[in-house]
């Protein structure tokens, strides 16, 4: 399908800069998708969305294969050049038109009101102010328009939460490209002004064994009108 890209996907002065991180989940992420099961995730993710999209946080762009053909463009937005490199070349292969883009997302390059749903996926964990960032997709959001959501946080007993809140303060985000493993999108969502949808906890992978990142949710929220 055609695209409207970043040209090379690089940027001077690019905001976010984790090329031993982005070359690791480059090849994590795939192997999860199938191992994993997050391939099915994300279809479940996407499933119903049409119109205009913007994504953010898009990656190496994974989520672009599952977007069904009533979405008529999606806007990825992805801060960091080896992951926007790879989305650029998901978007090529992709059912439907995908414009490939920099840019964080306390600062959406897009106009107000301009979308019809929101996606993030995976990305919330480690954005640098989680409500600014929702105050961004509120502000490009249509009246009405809908935020997919799937994000991790924290989860399971409580020798497991110890150690996500240990790993957060120490290791983790240095490692994991700012990803912390505490963060509760559903509390962040309400807090932020969204109205809840559905959602649902779940563990990926389904059925595998219990990880500190291991721990998600997985759900919808709409922007009042």
């Amino acid at each position: 399908m055609p695209i409207r890209s970043a040209g090379s996907g690089r940027v001077s002065g690019d905001p976010v800069h984790h090329p031993l991180f982005a070359r690791c989940y480059a090849r994590f992420s795939a192997v999860a998708e199938t191992r994993g099961g997050v391939s099915a995730v994300r279809e479940r993710l996407l499933a119903g969305l049409s119109g205009r999209v913007v994504e953010i946080g898009a990656g190496n762009g994974l989520n672009f294969a599952h977007y069904p053909a009533a979405v008529c463009e999606v806007v990825a937005i992805e801060p960091e050049r080896r992951l926007r490199r790879l989305a650029l070349e998901a978007a090529v292969r992709a059912e439907v038109p995908v414009d490939v883009v920099p840019g964080v997302a306390e600062a959406l390059p897009v106009k107000s009101e301009a979308f019809d749903a929101a996606v993030v996926s995976l990305v919330l964990c480690s954005v640098r102010d989680v409500p600014r960032a929702l105050g961004e997709l509120r502000r490009v959001l249509r009246p009405g328009g809908e935020l997919r959501f799937l994000e991790h946080g924290p989860g399971g007993g409580g020798a497991m939460r110890l150690t996500q809140r240990a790993l957060d303060r120490t290791v983790w985000p240095s490692l994991a490209g700012g990803c912390h493993l505490t963060r509760d999108t559903v509390r962040a969502l309400r807090d932020a002004g969204f109205e809840l949808g559905p959602y649902r906890r779940l563990s990926l992978p389904e059925g595998g064994p219990r990880m500190p990142y291991s721990f998600c949710v997985l759900g919808s929220a709409v922007r009042p009108s």
